[in-house]
């Protein structure tokens, strides 16, 4: 039978994602052919590779890293963009008998993947343009308020002030005259891959430490300088790509807004409360066939060991 597994490595930011899947893709039941495929999507735009902790260059020497910094910050990277475009890389890296590795923590594109997708029409860009407009001119709290009256399921779902949601929640009911969480439970068929997925769940104290040595660290290898020149661009306050952690809050520090130590305390902070978010999605939306430790010792070659006895 033809080999259709597909290994997912997913968990918190910072949790230490990349360096799992880098160490799986180089052990030996990977036979030298597996593919490092992104599951993250900020790390999908092409500005911020310090910011957002893409594979450095060394790492990406090491074994093949696809749909890394691919987009630019302008595109909308949707959950079924997102799915296409990693398909594509799945059914490639199986053509050539290597094995993919899905490595982020965009947990509700992994979810799309796995378990099928809605087949949303296409939404026509005016209709997009006056969801927008009307976001800035009501305001989100009074935007989520309306929108609540369209798609109350939708609503529940939904962070106060995440925009892109929001915006994409209310035009697809605007475009079809159907609430998205309908669409949402008309799933298609899901992939025709073997999943095999690993999370990471550290230990909540270690996490906060090491999201705030990890931006430290950022700082250090130039992301002042990198942010720095997206913001003097002066970019469209929508593009999807400037959400990334710590690019608003830098975006204030040069603008006058904040000092740097506040700024830098303020990404953090959001960079932690994410963290949190997403282990309550993987407690309540993944079922993992294994869950590591990161901090254990051992823990890559335990996790080869148990891809090596639940090979297909």
């Amino acid at each position: 039978m033809e080999n259709r597994r597909v290994i997912v490595v997913t968990g918190p930011t910072a949790s230490g994602k990349s360096v799992l899947a880098l160490a799986l893709a180089e052990q030996r039941w990977a036979n030298g052919r597996a593919t490092v495929i992104n599951a993250d999507a900020m790390q999908t735009y092409d500005a911020f590779p310090v910011l957002t902790a893409q594979p450095t260059a060394e790492e990406r020497r090491r074994a093949p890293h696809v749909l890394y910094g691919t987009l630019p910050l302008s595109e909308i990277l949707s959950a079924a963009r997102w799915c296409t475009l990693a398909s594509a890389e799945i059914e490639r890296c199986h053509a050539g008998g290597g094995v993919p590795i899905l490595c982020g923590g965009s947990g509700l594109y992994l979810r799309t993947l796995m378990q099928g997708i809605a087949a949303i029409p296409d939404v026509p860009p005016a209709i997009r343009e006056q969801a927008n407009a009307e976001w800035q001119r009501v305001g989100p709290a009074a935007f989520r308020a309306r929108l609540a009256e369209k798609d109350p399921a939708i609503v529940t779902r939904l962070k106060p002030g995440d925009r892109q949601r929001h915006v994409r929640a209310w035009e697809v009911v605007e475009a079809t005259g159907r609430p998205l969480s309908e669409w949402q439970r008309d799933a298609g068929e899901p992939a025709p891959w073997c999943f095999t997925t690993v999370l990471l769940a550290p230990e909540r104290a270690w996490l906060r430490t090491r999201i705030e040595a990890r931006f430290d660290a950022m700082i250090g290898q130039g992301v002042l300088a990198e942010v720095r020149a997206v913001f003097d661009r002066s970019p469209d306050p929508r593009w999807p790509g400037l959400k990334a952690h710590g690019a608003p809050e830098l975006f204030r520090h040069f603008r006058g807004e904040l000092q740097l130590d506040k700024a830098r305390q303020i990404a953090i902070d959001h960079t932690r409360q994410y963290a949190k978010r997403q282990m309550t999605w993987f407690r309540h939306q993944l079922t993992p066939d294994l869950v590591v430790d990161p901090l254990s010792s051992g823990s890559t070659s335990a996790v080869a060991q148990y891809l090596t006895k639940t090979e297909v």
